[in-house]
Order: C-alpha cells, then sequence, then structure tokens
C-alpha cells in the first residue's frame, strides 16, 4: 500500500553530517540530539546511522528507555526532567545520565545518589532562564555531589539562548557566567555548544559537543558560517486529483486565492494533519518535475493545492517535494515563519517514513 505522504529519510545523509561535526571538533565527544524522534526524523533509525557518536541525549525518560530496549549500548543522556526515586533507580539501571537542572532534581539526585551509580550533568542557567541552576545554587550542587560516592562523574552543562548571533553581548554574558562556575572546578568536564555555537564558536569544541539540527542538514548559521551540510529528510507527497477553473474561480477554504487566469490545479494527498503547515502562504514554493510551482489557497487538514498551470507534464500520480534536497526546509519555514525544527517535528504518524541510503 502507497501512502499518499511520505518522509524518505537519507541514512547516508545523517552519517555524513556527523563526519562533519567530528572534522570540526575532533578531541570532542560528540552527543548527538535524539530528542523528539530525532527531530521527527525516526530516533531508532537515526541512532542506527549515527553510531559514531559518543552518546546519545533525550528530553523524555521513555525516549531513553525506547533506546536501551532496541539495543542501543550508548552512552545515554536524560536532559532536564522530572525523575522520582524510582525513576532515579531505573536511570541508574539502566546507565542512563541524569542532569540537575533546579533545586528540586539537585536534591532528588543527591538522595538517589546514596544508593545507587549516577553520572550527572549539572546545567547552568546562565541567562537563558528556562531550566538550570542559578549560580549560587550551581555551586551547592556541585559541592554537594561530589562527596557522593554514587556520582561517578559531574559535566559542567549551560545553553545558549540566541540561534543565529553567536557574538552577540547576550552570548558573552552567558559565557562568562558559565566560565565562573566552571572555575569552582575547571577539572570537570563541559558541554555548552549546540549547533549554532559548534558552527560559529571554535573555541568552544571541546568537552561534549551537543549537535542537534546540523546533523540533520540545516544549517541554523548559514548565513555568516557555510557548511557543506546535507539535507536528511525528503517529505514527499502524491497528486491526488487535477481540475481546470476559470479566470476569478477562487481555491479551498475562504477563497484566499483567486485565478488571474484559467487555470490547472493540482491537489498533493498533504495537510496540516500531517505536519505541513497550515499557516503557509500563497506561492510557498513546492517543487514537482523537475522545478518549483507555488502553493495556492489555505492548506487543508488533508490536502494542499498548487498551480500547476505552466507545467503540462504534471498528472495524478506524480510526487512532488515539500522540503528536500531540492527545497531547503529552511527556506519553506521562513516563507511560513517557523523554524525547520518546528517542521520536521511537526511530521505526523500518518506519513510514512521510509529510511534510504
Amino acid at each position: 500500500m502507497r501512502n499518499t505522504a511520505t518522509a524518505l529519510i537519507d541514512r547516508t545523509a545523517l552519517t555524513d553530517n556527523l563526519t562533519l561535526v567530528r572534522s570540526l571538533c575532533p578531541q570532542a565527544r560528540i552527543m548527538a540530539m535524539l530528542k523528539a524522534d530525532a527531530y521527527g526524523h525516526g530516533a531508532l533509525a537515526a541512532a542506527e546511522a549515527l553510531r559514531a557518536a559518543d552518546g546519545f541525549a533525550v528530553a523524555r525518560l521513555q525516549e531513553a528507555l525506547e533506546l536501551r530496549r532496541a539495543g542501543i549500548t550508548h552512552r545515554l543522556l536524560l536532559l532536564g526532567t522530572l525523575l522520582d526515586a524510582e525513576e532515579l533507580a531505573l536511570c541508574s539501571a539502566e546507565r542512563i545520565d541524569v542532569t540537575v537542572h533546579d533545586a528540586g532534581s539537585a536534591a532528588a539526585i543527591a538522595e538517589a545518589a546514596q544508593q545507587h551509580a549516577l553520572r550527572v550533568w549539572l546545567k547552568l542557567d546562565s541567562g537563558m532562564h528556562r531550566l538550570g541552576l542559578d549560580t549560587v545554587a550551581f555551586a551547592g550542587a556541585e559541592q554537594r555531589l561530589a562527596r557522593l560516592p554514587g556520582v561517578s562523574e559531574l559535566v559542567h552543562m549551560t545553553h545558549f539562548s540566541s540561534t543565529h548571533d553567536l557574538d552577540s553581548p547576550a552570548t558573552e554574558r552567558q559565557l562568562a557566567c558559565f566560565e565562573q562556575c566552571h572555575a569552582i572546578n575547571p577539572a570537570r568536564a563541559v558541554s555548552v555548544a549546540n549547533s549554532a555555537a559548534l558552527i560559529a564558536r571554535p573555541s568552544l569544541r571541546s568537552g561534549w559537543v551537543r549537535p542537534g539540527i546540523m546533523l540533520y542538514g540545516d544549517n541554523p548559521v548559514a548565513a555568516s558560517h557555510p557548511l557543506p551540510l546535507r539535507p536528511v529528510m525528503r517529505l514527499r507527497a502524491r497528486v491526488v486529483a487535477l481540475r481546470q477553473i476559470g479566470a476569478g474561480e477562487s481555491v479551498g477554504y475562504d477563497s484566499c486565492w483567486t485565478a488571474g487566469r484559467v487555470s490547472r490545479i493540482a491537489t498533493l494527498g498533504i495537510g496540516y494533519a500531517d505536519g505541513y503547515p497550515r499557516q503557509a502562504p500563497n506561492g510557498t514554493p513546492v517543487w514537482i518535475n523537475g522545478g518549483t510551482v507555488p502553493l495556492v489557497g489555505r492548506v487543508s487538514m488533508d490536502s494542499i493545492t498548487i498551480d500547476v498551470t505552466d507545467r503540462s507534464d504534471v498528472a495524478a500520480g506524480d510526487e512532488a517535494t515539500l522540503w528536500g534536497p531540492e527545497l531547503p526546509a529552511g527556506l519553506i519555514a521562513a516563507r511560513v515563519g517557523t523554524a525547520t525544527y518546528a517542521l520536521f517535528t511537526g511530521v505526523g504518524r500518518r506519513v510514512t517514513r521510509e529510511i534510504v541510503g
């Protein structure tokens, strides 16, 4: 059975992107981000393709357990979340690193470490104000956890708030804050570089780097730091119908696009229920049969419509690319007013994933 919407996941592209990361920071250890089902690409398939990484990070305990149950033996990091005593014992048994990100997690992990072996990451809130300890609490947690025999390793980490300008004053303030706290015990391993920092700030390519979106082919600082990253996902949809409409006739809900001439309209079997963004405006490009055509009309739950008046070769059953190597996801995200992260993670369960390469 062929689906009308398919996401092709290029395993070789994933591996090549990891190789590029390794070339940028050969002395660092790579903690590849697999949270949110590997940014919508499929965590198990991504883990297999990224076996050369030193570890994988996820955001929920069930994500880590699914990887373990699938036979993934890599080091796993569980980022800041809620964990009770039973769950911390499970993390110890499954060799899952845990993160101290507030007073509650610091106390719970310190209690658990009196009975169980744990590797712990201390997260500093250096200015993003989402998760992390303030400077005083960070110093206190470092001192408290360092005394516990169950804590086999402590890693100092933080996260930058800037996604595009890594030379901003905000980034510099965050770095200064982190360096101040890391000086409490400078022998600890550090982890500060996400994709943007890894690409734009070579001085931060040490310790544990945490590439995420760049592994999946998108460069958040491409304008200033281009890299030959390969798109991993190609989102495709088939033409399910074609029709001709007259000049002055409208397409889709609320008549938000009206034909200025006799037009040929193709309907594709993908909609916002599949993850194609509902806010995509008229003119958003779609790739079909070797070129781009414009989206016309409002995105529906199960379908979108494109203007193929100038493309007589388009027929029912043809496949269009919504984003992929021919049509960068970053370009679509910019047209839609969102981020590539949202596009990738928004691809729904109804879309068939196929592993290629």
